[in-house]
């Protein structure tokens, strides 16, 4: 797909790019944890990472927005940056009412729980980490998920820093050590899902 353009998203996009998210991540194995197949209605999932978007990425790093030359949304990228772990728990402390309505309570515990694991494997040093990223239905294969990538990665070079992700499926593995992660190690203790944390460090 040509003419795909690439640009952070400002406050009112939010929603939209949740929506993208969503939609991608329908039947993604890592979120089975926190939200059973059964109770993934869209609206749900959108407000779930319409939260997750505004405490981390939009406050703390970026919300990178793919679109095409009509100025349609293919894709989300969203990256947390070095600082974001600090006040962590207080931004999504006032995001509370989208992450219930969401989810609820008691699996509102679990992820945090989820949460809690995940970050053990995360890199002590200072890293960009990604936080989200998701293409629609009729963009997929498209390329877009590489142009959202290899955008922020450009930048990060001329930055001198290091990426984190945590990945779900060997699919997704392949693009990301075409674009230099490297696998560290596999995250375990999540029921139904074996997500790997891969690190890339700057090039050139």
């Amino acid at each position: 797909m040509s003419n795909i353009t690439v640009a952070p998203a400002r406050a009112e996009e939010l929603r939209p790019a949740a929506e993208i998210l969503a939609e991608a991540f329908e039947h993604d194995p890592v979120l089975g944890v926190i939200v059973p197949q059964r109770d993934r209605r869209r609206e749900r999932l959108t407000d779930l990472f319409e939260g997750t978007l505004s405490a981390g990425p939009y406050a703390t790093g970026t919300v990178d927005l793919a679109r095409d030359g009509d100025g349609e949304l293919l894709g989300v990228a969203a990256w947390e940056g070095p600082e974001a772990r600090r006040g962590a728990f207080g931004r999504l402390a006032q995001r509370l009412p989208l992450f219930v309505r969401s989810m609820g309570w008691m699996r509102l515990a679990r992820a945090f729980g989820l949460l809690n694991r995940m970050e053990q494997y995360r890199p002590k040093t200072p890293h960009w980490y990604l936080a989200e990223i998701g293409v629609s239905a009729r963009a997929r294969g498209k390329g877009v998920g590489a142009t959202l990538l290899a955008t922020h990665l450009r930048a990060l070079d001329a930055m001198r820093q290091n990426a984190y992700l945590e990945s779900s499926t060997p699919d997704n593995r392949r693009l990301y050590r075409r674009l230099g992660f490297e696998e560290l190690a596999p995250i375990t203790g999540l029921p139904g899902a074996r997500p790997v944390a891969m690190l890339r460090r700057p090039v050139g």
